[in-house]
């Protein structure tokens, strides 16, 4: 099992959550937090105990990404590995390194240092998901305070997707208005260097639960020219 767990650090980037191998082999090398599965707990089970163990944290849900198996990714035997990924505030946990791990650290996707086995394929792969995955998935509800600027949400998202996509302003903020998605509360914020007030909104989580039962998200962002 591996973990991607990305953290969102509101007006600075995307990270990635990475521990230092603490044993042969790539000892002293960067990687991804996981381990083997043990016989008797389920793949779920497996990247919790192992996420806990190797940094400390505590998730009740990552979302499974893909399976890996090219031979000759563990130098050790013949490894299919089951990843997982996750889109946090890394300010809401507390990381420590133990197990199998000497440090833990939160690194800029875009500064990475050299990963061990294959884990700079599945990074890109985990990057790539949740890049598509905000194209047609409203996300947010654990990276944003309850209340929150549409200039900020829009940010969020920009993080996300870097420069993959242009992103309309006004036709974003009307689709998730016409889904019911967010909805405006009666307060503003003083915006720092700024002289009126931003309006505030919140999600509705309510309206997400029922639309993503009904399976009717729109389409947010159009893709990128030559991508399917």
């Amino acid at each position: 099992m591996d973990a991607v767990v990305f953290g969102y650090h509101p007006g600075e980037g995307l990270s990635v959550l990475l521990v230092e191998r603490r044993f042969d082999p790539h000892q002293g090398m960067w990687a991804l937090p996981g381990g083997f599965v043990r016989d008797d707990e389920s793949l779920e089970a497996a990247v919790q105990r192992e996420l806990k163990e190797e940094t400390g944290i505590e998730m009740r849900y990552l979302e499974q990404l893909y399976t890996f198996g090219n031979p000759g990714r563990d130098l050790r035997r013949r490894v299919v590995s089951v990843a997982y990924f996750a889109l946090v505030r890394p300010e809401a946990f507390q990381i420590s390194a133990s197990s199998d791990a000497s440090d833990v650290r939160w690194f800029d996707v875009q500064k990475l240092p050299e990963l061990a086995f294959d884990h700079k394929n599945i990074l890109e792969t985990a990057i790539e998901r949740v890049r598509s995955k905000v194209t047609y998935e409203p996300i947010g509800f654990n990276l944003l305070e309850e209340k929150f600027t549409f200039a900020e949400l829009l940010r969020l998202y920009e993080t996300i997707l870097g420069d993959k996509r242009n992103i309309d302003r006004a036709n974003f903020k009307k689709k998730l208005k016409s889904l019911g998605l967010i909805e405006e509360v009666n307060e503003r914020r003083k915006q720092a260097g700024s002289g009126r007030p931003a309006r505030l909104y919140r999600f509705n989580l309510t309206q997400y639960a029922e639309k993503k039962a009904q399976g009717i998200f729109e389409v947010l962002f159009p893709q990128s020219p030559g991508k399917s």
